[in-house]
């Protein structure tokens, strides 16, 4: 697309591809200071050599990036909150005391309507060499379902008649992934260990589940090919549906874990209880140092306890 190279053409655009490039490759130091619109040169290529095989889920995993191990790291700055927050709501672009500042343009951000990789596959047919992993919402906090190519339909978790962007719809996958994601921005560095962990689980799982589901449709596409597709597609429809179930039980988890900004005590998913049956003391997470520090240097001695 046509986007002249200036300050925000680079730093909203160009930063964004650096730093998909620089999980796979060692060279990209050089073009830093390109990329965040310092300077004009050297210019970056538009495609590099990557060092190893990318997989489906090394792409998934570039979507989720907030310029992490980097000195922009959203997480980091004052902006973040204490609680770690690499998001930004918008307007991008804001004015103070007559001057022009801006926030990060990171790859993963909380407007994203839905992202997906395309893994092809050219020795198997193809309906089932092609594999559309989708994912609905912020791509850090998203999970994405495997589509065969050759399905006739998708589920009604994801079918266009089930809600829309102003009617909510508990049996949306749309708006059970904004559910989660929207808590996860109430308490993100809590709420990001939960969400990944389930996220890594339910990757695992259909990750080991494709090497079966592909040997037996070939089977099956050998003798009747519209068998395959019936296959496939109760296959993609049934994972997608039970992840839209498994995406809104974590929610719920979430809710009732960090309610009112405590953390109920729980292993393996499992809230504990004392030998009377009550739920076992919440903790309660300290503020870090670097957020009491802005807290003090905002307010002086306001609340400063007397007599000390």
């Amino acid at each position: 697309s046509y986007a002249p190279l200036d300050f925000g053409a680079a730093r909203f655009c160009e930063l964004r591809v650096w730093a998909m490039f620089d999980q796979v490759s060692d060279d990209m130091k050089q073009y830093w200071d390109y990329a965040t619109g310092m300077a004009s040169g050297p210019r970056m290529p538009l495609w590099i050599e990557p060092s190893k095989k990318l997989t489906p889920r090394d792409l998934m995993e570039f979507k989720a990036n907030h310029l992490q191990g980097t000195e922009l790291d959203m997480s980091k700055d004052v902006g973040a909150g204490p609680l770690g927050l690499p998001y930004r709501w918008r307007p991008m672009t804001w004015k103070y005391d007559g001057k022009d500042y801006f926030h990060e343009r990171t790859t993963a951000t909380q407007q994203t309507a839905f992202s997906w990789v395309a893994q092809m596959r050219n020795w198997l047919p193809n309906p089932i060499g092609g594999i559309f992993w989708y994912g609905l919402d912020d791509a850090n906090l998203s999970v994405h379902a495997p589509f065969y190519a050759g399905i006739t339909h998708v589920p009604y978790s994801h079918s266009e008649e089930n809600g829309d962007i102003l009617t909510y719809s508990e049996t949306s996958a749309f708006w059970t992934f904004q559910r989660v994601s929207h808590f996860a921005y109430l308490f993100y560095d809590r709420a990001i260990v939960d969400i990944k962990m389930k996220q890594n689980e339910l990757r695992d799982r259909y990750e080991a589940m494709i090497p079966a589901i592909d040997a037996a449709a070939k089977v099956l596409y050998e003798n009747n090919p519209k068998m395959a597709a019936d296959f496939l597609t109760e296959f993609s429809n049934n994972t997608a549906s039970q992840l839209v179930n498994d995406w809104r039980d974590l929610g719920n988890f979430l809710l009732v874990k960090y309610l009112d900004g405590n953390v109920k005590q729980e292993k393996d998913g499992e809230f504990l209880r004392n030998p009377w049956g009550f739920p076992l003391n919440p903790k309660h997470p300290n503020y870090p140092d670097d957020w009491k520090k802005v807290i003090i240097e905002g307010t002086g001695d306001k609340f400063l306890v007397p007599n000390q």
